[in-house]
């Protein structure tokens, strides 16, 4: 496809991302559960403080958010002058891509890993590459067999959306072991503070021991942040520097920086919004299973549900919409036989459940 312009082959190459959709033509209510937002909402404290900073508008924002960062750094245990804020993890991602490859770098993830590594790595100029999955887990041998001497940015999400799985510290280890000096490996953790498994790792233990290795938060998921795009990441002085010399100076807005601020002193409604997710999605996992249908297991905030077949899944899909719920495909992930549904309200959840025991009777109508 030409454009007419002179840019980059590989833009041109580029599907731009499709959101979770939010509306429906329907008078019934609408449950918006293909996003993975947090069903609370943001804390009261959030809030007021967004609201509050408004007062404001005319000024500047912090250009390096530097209460913020002192902020997560007090909350996580991690030094303010190693870490970075950007406009949602997703702004972090492009700006790691735009410093660190280019044309003739390549960019390797999973199979089934997050979009936005793909886009990021064209929008460069750089190759994506994705290495084969194990039941939709990200598979360590496979990643390295994929390394070449061109490769730049390895990306692993930890947990992976759409699947849900998580890879363990040890499986990270490996592949960081395997990787040259050189390469930058990011860990998107986006979901890790639903994960309690043992095994597990958000990656900030390996950015502690080596200069090669950034981890990726978000305020959008737990903390119910994203409508104002705030995201951060921990790495080495070195790699911070480097992705303060291509950050916009002003790119996280007053608000966001405000609300993000006051969501880390607000750690009780944090929690309170984890426990409500990790009491119901075993719950919905196992009605759904108990329907016949494949859920894999999941430790986000969402679960993946396998139809077997992609015009069944499309068909779940148009009844779902019909009853005001609006889920998610993930054919642009490779899965067309699945839905993505995010862990919503306990109501939403039970609307949910009622709703597919519907479609799966109206198959036998």
């Amino acid at each position: 496809m030409s454009s007419g312009f002179d840019v980059k082959d590989s833009i041109m190459q580029i599907k731009p991302y499709v959101p979770g959709e939010s509306k429906l033509t329907t008078d019934k209510p609408i449950r918006q559960l293909a996003a993975n937002e947090a069903p609370m909402g943001a804390s009261p404290k959030a809030i007021e403080a967004a609201q509050d900073s408004v007062a404001q508008l005319n000024r500047y924002p912090e250009g390096g958010a530097v209460a913020l960062r002192e902020k997560i750094g007090e909350r996580f245990g991690f030094p303010p002058e190693q870490l970075i804020c950007g406009a949602g993890s997703d702004e972090i991602i492009a700006l790691i891509c735009q410093a660190f490859t280019g044309e003739g770098g390549e960019v390797l993830y999973s199979q089934h890993g997050f979009l936005m590594y793909k886009i990021s790595a064209l929008a460069a100029g750089a190759t994506p590459v994705s290495a084969p999955e194990s039941n939709l887990r990200m598979d360590v041998d496979s990643m390295i067999e994929a390394i070449t001497e061109n490769t730049r940015v390895v990306f692993v999400a930890n947990p992976n959306n759409p699947t849900g799985s998580y890879s363990t510290l040890a499986e990270l280890e490996r592949l960081h072991a395997a990787l040259p000096e050189d390469v930058l490996l990011v860990i998107d953790a986006a979901y890790s503070e639903y994960v309690d498994a043992d095994d597990y790792d958000d990656g900030s233990s390996l950015v502690a021991k080596h200069r090669n290795v950034v981890m990726t938060r978000t305020f959008s998921k737990l903390f119910g942040l994203a409508a104002l795009r705030i995201g951060w990441a921990y790495g080495s002085a070195d790699v911070i520097d480097i992705l303060n010399r291509v950050r916009g100076p002003f790119n996280v807005s007053v608000p966001a920086q405000a609300a993000a601020t006051a969501a880390l002193d607000d750690w009780d409604w944090a929690m309170d919004a984890k426990d409500l997710n990790n009491r119901l999605l075993p719950v919905v996992t196992q009605r759904i299973r108990g329907m016949g249908l494949t859920v894999y297991d999941s430790v986000g905030n969402f679960i993946l549900i396998d139809f077997d077949d992609a015009a069944r899944a499309a068909a779940a899909d148009t009844f779902l919409r019909g009853e005001g719920v609006i889920g998610r495909g993930v054919g642009g992930y490779g899965l067309p036989t699945c839905l993505r549904m995010t862990i919503g309200t306990e109501e939403d959840m039970d609307f949910v459940t009622e709703a597919l025991t519907r479609f799966i009777e109206s198959e036998g109508a």
